[in-house]
């Protein structure tokens, strides 16, 4: 993992964090124990055990000042929560919101199926997401809405590389990622001058993914989703969603780097929307800076999604400001990277929850914090 300490196990997480009466305190779930480590601990039963850490630094909880490498994990844990990681090159730093537009150029996607289908048309798409704010530009060429059919890689091909191929002839600076799960499309739109690759199946669809992207050393989005697409909404069932979702994107971001992708080149999307229900991505949203103690910069994308629709009884064109509402949770809990179709009006929203985190953009030579904030 580039010399980094390894993942904690996927049954820790850190559920609050803030203010307490004498200083700094982490709250921290310890939950997947043995039987050795419950019995050691004093905590017999199956409901995941509350830890106080105290301290910026943190320190080792008395609990656990006999049990060296477990306190090790749990302060590692703490630390991953409270850093925001850079992400891949190209993006601006933490904390500035990263803005990703969505470039469907599919005839059948939710939201835009067959608005941008034409080069020419998602060229100018592109350019408007660009001057609205967008700091890249996610092409999809295979429609992943519920239900939806796989595409043939060739068909999918067609519809994504004559795209990237003119994005990165007249916008030469703008990353361009494509979300794609087929290795022959990612291989085909990387040699056109893609940046990044999308991959909703986190790397489970085509076993030829992993090495490719080690190989070509280009950032990788892994997202969850239960089956596939077409299958994804059927029967889907939690015990508890942000528990094994935290734990598949552990053992996901574990593989990436097995095979051979760089850390720094991993980021990690919960899949609001992807084999979830109404209340799923609620609790995921309300609970989504757990997934901070993996280490990695989380990609959110809420955009128009059903369950705004669901929630605030909304068709899938008057869903901007349920949206709104999404994305700036989304930045207040930790978020790195947005994606969403209105570029404009979700900058907006992010910049004001990241003012609000981190204070306002500098005017006249501002705080050092702000400026931190915003160049």
């Amino acid at each position: 993992m580039s010399g980094a300490p390894p993942l904690p196990r996927g049954g820790i997480r850190v559920v609050q964090d803030g203010p307490g009466p004498e200083g700094p305190r982490a709250v921290v779930a310890l939950s997947g124990l043995d039987a050795g480590e419950r019995e050691a601990l004093g905590h017999l039963g199956e409901s995941p055990l509350l830890l106080d850490v105290p301290g910026d630094p943190p320190q080792v909880p008395p609990l656990l000042e006999k049990h060296p490498a477990l306190a090790g994990e749990v302060l590692d844990a703490v630390g991953r929560y409270r850093s925001l990681p850079a992400g891949p090159p190209g993006i601006p730093p933490p904390p500035h919101p990263v803005l990703m537009g969505i470039l469907n150029v599919t005839p059948d996607s939710f939201s835009d199926g067959g608005r941008w289908t034409r080069p020419e048309e998602a060229l100018r798409r592109a350019e408007a997401m660009a001057g609205e704010g967008a700091h890249v530009i996610d092409v999809g060429g295979e429609s992943t809405r519920p239900g939806a059919e796989e595409v043939p890689a060739g068909e999918e091909i067609d519809r994504v590389v004559p795209v990237v191929r003119l994005l990165k002839k007249e916008l030469p600076s703008l990353p361009v990622s494509v979300d794609t799960r087929k290795a022959a499309v990612a291989r085909a739109a990387l040699e056109e001058g893609a940046d990044w690759i999308n991959d909703v199946s986190a790397l489970r669809h085509d076993p030829a993914m992993p090495g490719l992207l080690a190989e070509r050393g280009c950032p990788v989005v892994l997202m969850h989703m239960r089956g596939e697409p077409a299958t994804m909404q059927k029967d889907v069932h939690y015990e508890d969603p942000v528990a094994e979702i935290h734990a598949f994107l552990r053992e996901r971001a574990a593989f990436a780097l097995q095979r051979g992708i760089r850390e720094e080149r991993i980021l990690l999307d919960p899949g609001i929307g992807f084999g979830k229900r109404l209340e799923d991505n609620l609790e995921i949203l309300r609970r989504l800076a757990e997934f901070r103690t993996l280490g990695f910069p989380l990609l959110v994308g809420t955009s128009r999604k059903s369950f705004i629709g669901l929630t605030l009884d909304r068709p899938v064109e008057d869903r901007l400001l349920g949206t709104a509402a999404t994305v700036a949770a989304a930045v207040l809990a930790g978020a790195r990277v947005l994606r969403v179709h209105d570029v404009k009006a979700m900058g907006d929203a992010a910049r004001m929850a990241a003012a609000i985190l981190a204070g306002p953009p500098p005017r006249d030579g501002g705080d050092e914090r702000a400026e931190r904030a915003w160049t």
